[in-house]
């Protein structure tokens, strides 16, 4: 059984840093695709937006929203995500959730659509962020 454990998140001031990480359990191999979404409080699946995704060949994509501010890596040997996020404003505060998909069921699709809800296969419990003026 899958199961994505976020941490990291909390309160930060405009201008702040935070980094969020998340530790994946339950994949048979590294063949699988990782990202990070964003969604209100109580959002569902397919209300969240696409911030940052990483295939398993290493290759990235970034939603406009974080480009130049978020980095998103991923470290195979300890099965864990992490999103460093610098430069944080108020419209950044929300549940960010750890989010994948195994490669062979997303084959074909664009790393522009793999930052869309809809092809994601697990998804963590979320973290709450905070970022205050």
């Amino acid at each position: 059984q899958v199961q994505l454990v976020e941490s990291g998140g909390g309160s930060v001031q405009d201008g702040g840093s935070l980094r969020l990480s998340c530790v994946a359990s339950g994949f048979t191999d590294n063949n699988y695709y990782m990202a990070w979404f964003r969604g209100a409080p109580g959002s569902e699946r397919l209300e969240r937006e696409g911030l940052a995704g990483i295939a398993d060949d290493g290759t990235r994509n970034y939603a406009e929203s974080g480009k130049g501010r978020f980095t998103i890596s991923k470290d195979n040997a300890k099965n864990t995500l992490s999103l460093q996020m610098n430069d944080l404003k108020s419209e950044d505060s929300g549940v960010y959730y750890c989010a994948a998909s195994q490669s062979a069921k997303i084959q074909g699709l664009s790393m522009n659509t793999l930052l869309k809800p809809w092809p994601i296969g697990y998804w963590g419990q979320g973290t709450q962020v905070t970022v205050s003026s």
